[in-house]
């Protein structure tokens, strides 16, 4: 299992890569959800998303001989995008297995990376497993899981070193932290580095309507399954179950896991963008939309709400723009 010694080692293979991206407030955020907001914005990480720091730390532990022969990774455009600039950075090869109803611009960006693309039905995961184990027996390729693996889990945690000191910079020392959550990866990544270095701050999962696996299987204490496979926007947050690797760890760390509606989600991004200029994607949008519009779901007088990607298509924004944007 992922440990604070994993995500320091992470955390120091990352260091002069990976940005510090910024905690973003706003006072017309704090009226609406009746207390202090602090955004993490890890979508102006690189490759538009949290997924770069766990795609470096994993592609930079793997052995020389395993990284020059190249990684497989399966994902709906996060993942895949940060282990492919991960990947090309460290000069290996990489095969990104990816759903076939990917936003363009995530497959697009996947290969402009210089990833090898190959697409599955979303609605087969079995099929996905099966494209990558492939990979891994006829190239010889090392495989990199979205968020079943502890060294992406590690990567992840040094989000939540971030958000420690950062916290402590803004002066609050208690507080949920929401975390847009699909396998866990991130989710458990920042509880751990929470447990150790700000136990006063408790990492919350958030996801969608229809698509809630983790806060059922927080609520029931067993791994809970999805379903529905796909149908969502906010696909970058939508897997079948919890990690067998970040279920145990969610379980012993996070409180009660969040889930929010697509129009709120619509809604946080139309809000990110006119108060923080921020652009972010519908997955990436949903603890801001839980911080906000559920107000009574949280405690206290401040709420951290981790804006994990801004990976969507220039459609998909300037429709949500068009709906909600005078309400921003």
């Amino acid at each position: 299992m992922s440990d604070i010694t994993m995500i320091e080692a992470a955390q120091a293979r990352l260091q002069g890569h990976a940005r510090r991206t910024p905690m973003l407030s706003s006072p017309f955020l704090d009226e609406i959800a009746g207390r202090r907001v602090l955004v993490k914005a890890e979508a102006l990480q690189h490759s538009g998303s949290f997924k770069f720091r766990g795609g470096w730390a994993a592609v930079s532990a793997l052995p020389d001989a395993a990284r020059k022969a190249g990684v497989v990774a399966f994902s709906s455009g996060n993942h895949a995008q940060g282990v492919a600039m991960a990947a090309r950075a460290h000069g290996a090869p990489a095969v990104i297995v990816m759903p076939q109803d990917s936003p363009a611009s995530k497959l697009d960006n996947t290969r402009a990376l210089g990833a090898e693309v190959v697409t599955y039905d979303r609605n087969n995961p079995d099929q996905r497993d099966e494209i990558a184990a492939q990979m891994v027996q006829l190239r010889g390729l090392s495989l990199i899981k979205p968020f079943d693996n502890r060294e992406v889990i590690a990567g992840q945690g040094s989000c939540g070193l971030e958000i420690a000191e950062q916290a402590a910079e803004a002066g609050v020392d208690s507080a949920d932290v929401l975390v847009c959550c699909g396998g866990g990866g991130l989710t458990s990544g920042i509880a751990l580095a929470l447990e150790a270095r700000a136990p006063g701050l408790r990492a919350r999962p958030v996801e969608p309507e229809g698509f809630d696996d983790v806060a059922r299987s927080l609520q029931s204490g067993r791994i809970e399954e999805n379903a529905r496979k796909s149908g969502s926007l906010c696909d970058a947050i939508i897997t079948p179950k919890p990690g067998e690797i970040t279920f145990p760890i969610m379980h012993r760390l996070c409180g009660p896991g969040l889930v929010v509606s697509e129009e709120d989600c619509q809604r946080a991004m139309a809000l990110a963008f006119s108060r923080l200029k921020l652009v972010l994607e519908p997955g990436g949008a949903a603890a801001l939309a839980a911080a906000l519009f559920q107000p009574d779901s949280v405690t206290g007088p401040a709420v951290i709400a981790v804006a994990t990607g801004g990976n969507v298509d220039a459609g998909l924004f300037a429709d949500t723009l068009r709906q909600f944007g005078d309400s921003a």
